[in-house]
């Protein structure tokens, strides 16, 4: 063991954190209402502490000072002394063992315990009592590393937007059924084995966007009811690995991970959650931000700042307005980034991110800074554009370089294929990449992020199987989730062995599906979606961490589940093989790639436009759209989309051809190949609850400019 001097050399307040030197280690932590921080040593084979440290010196606002001799491996967490003044916003209690923000490593779990609570937990004076029991036995030590991988040539495979197929998919849950083969299930290195990403490269997946893989607590009262938070939007580290994840312990597994996917072309995006923390409320436990400066880490209610305000409904909401908060998200995604070689972040509810003390602003610190950093802003940003708090939905509102989660599409494509009246106008600007709502200040249709389904809600087959959420093993009475998933049965409410609607609902999923890869704008799967996954009704399985929501792969290797998943790898052959169905700028009807041929043209069933009367139409479910694009050296692609959500097939007339047209894809026959028509042949039928695609390439000029 190192012989520790009798007291800290003033160090340096920069950078955050514990880094060592070589010949020590830098402590850093800022606050800007402590009035002394300690840092504290344990053993690392008792977890006892060993040794108990003043930092000796303040500078802006931040406690720093060196341990010279010591060395990566080290056990440290830190202590806070300043006002216990509830009423005021401060939970300063020297008790408590807080971790570092910039922690980059912990040891050991945090295990619940009421010594955590900066307050007696069951006192009738609630946070305004004092709890003086030491809570270092129930909390993790932070570890001080020294971040080196031999990366050797991994290379960012910086897929182009419009070129982008992305697929939410949970770490644990798509990989711990053994059906698929992995080593090691339920973990990074399950992530890249051979077969899976020989399975996300047939269905022409580019990116794989991860749900939270930062270290994350599960909340109290659900680990006494037996569940889990397992999605894991809770986070409590914002600079580590979830340890559930890695089979070894060692961080270099995600690194591994993610370098494997690289070779083989695949993007990796991070969902982050820095709007809040699993401190929950004022009333939750004491573990790191409350203990070191809850007045600045946390929005506080204005005149009332005991009481901390919820625009995230988790109980907290991170002070993004703070610069030293600001800089902690910034130095982490900087940090995942560069040290994990992240491809891009989805940030959950980001609306909360880009809010200022007066509302949510397109040129809020947050956004701002995201933008002009050279690192950050050359990843993939996707917002969820919405939260519970005032003025909370904002999807169209984020500033050009950032992607948006479409829940407009969703709910229009729902809707359309289940029957609704009305829809056609708004599913039509669906198709189009929501330009209605996306074009301006230069934004292109990739900023349309297409969700049919996510880990939020039903999955694609529940979609077609429920009606009404069934959410009872939640624990919650059934209330959870969302009430409204515009999802229908088809005639019995879960599963069903009657042959017609088996099919029925096949041809819907089809639709769906379908609809969602060939609108512009960039598509997101659900892991699972393409074999049929289930989740038995329930809409809101956050705390499932079980066979509700782990993927089924034996529902891979079933005739239903070859089908799916061979219609999906299809449908991604012709996104990418037809330019005109994944544009990489908006179609109005006014760029001409060829004379008399528009950008995007709507059509009726009997081949003319559709007009006014057609758009208002309550029980007009018919769609066709032609789209047209330019190849390099002047070949125009021109594919001609028809969606009929009607109950019954309907007589159609295709547009006058630039060429012969093929028909590339009926939903209702998944397997039926591609068939060029005769020439001159207009008339067609389209199946009901169907979608076909046809294609008409021609040798053309290069058009009139827009």
């Amino acid at each position: 063991m190192m012989r520790l001097p009798p007291r800290l050399s003033p160090g340096m307040p920069a950078p955050l954190g514990a880094h060592w030197n070589g010949l020590g280690v830098n402590f850093a932590v800022f606050s800007a209402n402590a009035q002394q921080v300690d840092v504290c040593l344990f053993d690392p084979r008792d977890r006892r502490e060993i040794r108990r440290y003043r930092l000796p010196e303040y500078t802006n606002e931040v406690w720093h000072g060196y341990l010279p001799d010591a060395e990566p491996g080290l056990l440290y967490g830190f202590r806070a002394f300043g006002p216990y003044d509830p009423a005021s916003g401060h939970r300063f209690n020297p008790h408590k063992l807080l971790l570092d923000p910039y922690a980059r490593s912990l040891s050991g779990p945090l295990s619940w315990s009421d010594t955590q609570f900066g307050y007696r937990l069951h006192s009738p004076r609630a946070d305004l009592s004092f709890d003086r029991r030491d809570s270092a036995a129930a909390m993790p030590r932070c570890v001080v590393v020294h971040d080196t991988y031999e990366w050797e040539d991994d290379v960012l495979p910086r897929v182009p937007w419009e070129d982008t197929v992305i697929m939410e998919a949970h770490v644990k849950g798509l990989t711990m059924q053994r059906e698929m083969a992995c080593a090691q299930p339920g973990t990074f290195r399950a992530l890249c084995a051979p077969t899976m990403i020989a399975h996300l490269r047939r269905l022409g997946v580019t990116t794989i966007e991860l749900l939270p893989i930062q270290c994350f607590m599960p909340e109290r009262h659900l680990i006494e009811r037996g569940l889990t938070n397992y999605w894991g939007y809770n986070t409590l580290a914002f600079f580590v690995p979830h340890a559930g994840y890695l089979a070894s312990g060692s961080p270099h597994e995600l690194r591994a991970a993610i370098r494997r996917l690289h070779r083989a072309g695949i993007e990796v995006v991070m969902d982050v959650v820095y709007n809040h923390t699993c401190e929950g409320s004022e009333l939750g436990p004491t573990l790191c931000y409350r203990g070191l400066d809850n007045a600045t880490y946390y929005r506080l209610v204005p005149g009332n700042e005991r009481h901390l305000i919820n625009d995230t409904g988790c109980g907290n909401t991170l002070n993004l307005s703070h610069p030293r908060v600001l800089q902690m998200v910034l130095d982490s995604l900087r940090y995942w980034a560069e040290s994990y070689h992240i491809d891009g972040f989805r940030f959950d509810l980001a609306t909360v991110l880009a809010r200022e003390p007066y509302g949510f602003d397109q040129g809020s610190g947050f956004l701002d800074a995201i933008m002009q950093d050279p690192v950050l802003s050359s990843r993939k940003l996707i917002a969820e554009p919405w939260d519970p708090g005032p003025g909370g939905y904002q999807f169209g509102n984020f500033p050009p370089g950032f992607a948006e989660w479409n829940d407009r599409f969703r709910d229009t494509t729902r809707r359309f294929w289940r029957g609704d009246a009305r829809q056609q106008g708004d599913m039509a600007a669906r198709i189009a990449g929501s330009g209605d709502l996306l074009d301006r200040r230069g934004r292109r249709p990739w900023s349309s992020i297409n969700i049919l389904t996510t880990h939020d809600g039903f999955t694609l087959t529940d979609v077609v199987s429920y009606a009404t959420r069934h959410n009872g093993a939640n624990g919650e009475d059934g209330q959870d989730g969302a009430p409204e998933n515009y999802s229908a049965n088809w005639g019995v409410e879960g599963p069903a062995s009657d042959a017609v609607i088996l099919n029925l609902r096949g041809r819907v999923q089809r639709a769906m599906m379908a609809t969602l890869m060939l609108s512009h704008g960039t598509p997101m799967l659900l892991a699972g979606d393409e074999f049929g996954q289930t989740q038995g009704g329930n809409n809101n399985a956050y705390c499932q961490d079980n066979a509700t929501s782990w993927l089924d792969w034996e529902l891979a290797g079933t005739a239903t589940g070859r089908v799916m998943a061979s219609f999906v790898a299809r449908l991604a052959v012709l996104r990418a093989r037809h330019p005109s169905l994944r544009a990489a700028r908006y179609m109005h009807g006014r760029h001409k790639p060829m004379p008399d041929l528009p950008d995007i043209s709507w059509f009726r069933p009997d081949g003319d436009p559709i007009g006014a009367a057609q758009w208002a139409d309550e029980s007009f479910h018919f769609l066709g759209v032609r789209r047209a694009s330019t190849h390099e050296g002047g070949t125009v692609d021109v594919t001609y989309t028809v969606l009929n959500a009607h109950a019954e097939d309907l007589t159609a007339i295709l547009p006058a051809p630039h060429g012969k047209w093929t028909l590339l894809l009926d939903t209702t026959c998944p397997d039926q190949p591609e068939m060029m028509l005769e020439h001159g042949v207009r008339d067609i039928i389209v199946p009901a609850r169907g979608l076909l695609l046809f294609a008409a390439v021609a040798a053309g000029e290069e058009g009139e400019n827009a």
